[in-house]
């Protein structure tokens, strides 16, 4: 139950967050990169200051863990996705871009769950797939 009940508070933070976020913006007039820099340096200071116990483990970690974290969190999640979620509030409208970029996420996370970690791929996690994908479908598309 543990796990889920993080996976909805990030959910909560992420929405809220997102909505102060495109408001931030919007009232600034600033770029999405410019957003993105700012939220990356305060985000930074929060984490930089609660991991910093933890770095000692670093050195015990090896290459490859490191590597993962640096390419997979940093600069694909941590850059190119969030500059492309900044990119998106910017100029979209707050639900259908919310509902994109965590709406898709189910599919993306269960497909590369179930083929490369090997998680059990069930009926039931299947069935919530699709019908997630079907309401980012409706939201996306409807009027």
């Amino acid at each position: 139950m543990k796990p889920v009940f993080f996976a909805a508070l990030a959910a909560v933070c992420w929405s809220v967050g997102g909505f102060f976020e495109k408001k931030g913006l919007r009232l600034g007039g600033l770029s999405p990169l410019t957003g993105i820099t700012v939220r990356t340096a305060a985000a930074l200071l929060v984490l930089g200051l609660a991991g910093y116990p933890g770095l000692k483990t670093l050195g015990g970690a090896g290459i490859t863990p490191l590597l993962y974290l640096i390419l997979g969190g940093g600069v694909l999640a941590g850059s190119l996705g969030m500059l492309s979620f900044y990119t998106a509030i910017g100029t979209g409208e707050l639900g259908r871009v919310m509902s994109v970029a965590f709406g898709l996420t189910p599919l993306l996370g269960f497909a590369l769950g179930a083929v490369f970690m090997k998680e059990p791929a069930t009926l039931q996690k299947l069935l919530g797939v699709i019908f997630t994908s079907l309401g980012v479908i409706f939201i996306t598309t409807g009027r």
